[in-house]
């Protein structure tokens, strides 16, 4: 069954501005279960780590490993903590939308933030704009934007389409991946929903997709993650 989103639009000097109220809402719900996972594992920190704060060492190293694989940790270190609020964010923002929907009446409210191109593609431009503005701020404006121009000058407009191409990629390859398997959840749960022979014989699919969707929501979180620091890499690197 196609469902709508919940949409309020802003009348604003003669134009319509229009907010997606369940994004807004899975994006701050999002950020508070980040923020929560934070604090339980920090609250209580000690030499030798114990319980939830192991896990969260955890992702700092996975986190170092990533920026150490694409830059000299000279550079990368003040990329650490973007780094891990990226991989939690996303990750928690994929798994949202696996357990269940939430559907009133033919409005959607409950759903992976990131099954929403807007979000997705806005991570990405915030991913790239973040790679000008160090880039500019390490290697200075004048050798910054001289880079564009080499090896030849007519290489410009091919690396503006480039910046471009690398945001619609980021956010769209996110997206893609998420809505496709929420897609597929919801008609899986639909055929189980249709009675008994239907439950029996989706059952199955279901938990398997269902297993699926964690691996591949863990897998996009750790390659958009990877991705950002391999862009921010070619910005900041003076060899790049």
């Amino acid at each position: 069954m196609e469902h709508g989103s919940p949409l309020y639009t802003w009348h604003v000097m003669g134009h319509n501005i229009i907010f997606n109220l369940s994004s807004i809402l899975m994006v701050i719900l999002t950020a508070l279960i980040v923020l929560l996972i934070a604090v339980l594992c920090t609250r209580r920190l000690s030499v030798r780590p114990a319980g939830a704060q192991n896990f969260i060492e955890w992702v700092f190293d996975f986190t170092r490993g990533i920026i150490n694989s694409n830059m000299d940790w000279g550079r990368g270190a003040r990329f650490h903590f973007l780094a891990v609020t990226l991989l939690l964010f996303i990750f928690v923002a994929n798994m949202l939308g696996l357990p269940f929907a939430v559907v009133t009446g033919h409005t959607l409210w409950w759903k992976s933030p990131t099954a929403d191109a807007t979000v997705t593609l806005t991570l990405s431009t915030l991913i790239v704009v973040l790679t000008h503005y160090y880039g500019i701020k390490m290697r200075g404006a004048g050798n910054y934007f001289k880079s564009f121009a080499q090896p030849v000058w007519f290489m410009v407009p091919f690396k503006i389409i480039e910046e471009f191409s690398s945001t619609l990629t980021l956010g769209l390859r996110l997206y893609g991946n998420i809505f496709a398997g929420e897609v597929l959840l919801g008609l899986l749960s639909a055929i189980a929903a249709g009675g008994v022979l239907g439950f029996f014989g989706a059952l199955i699919p279901l938990i398997i997709w269902q297993a699926f969707s964690i691996f591949v929501g863990a897998i996009q979180a750790y390659i958009f993650v990877m991705l950002s620091m391999v862009y921010m890499s070619h910005k900041v690197s003076e060899d790049h």
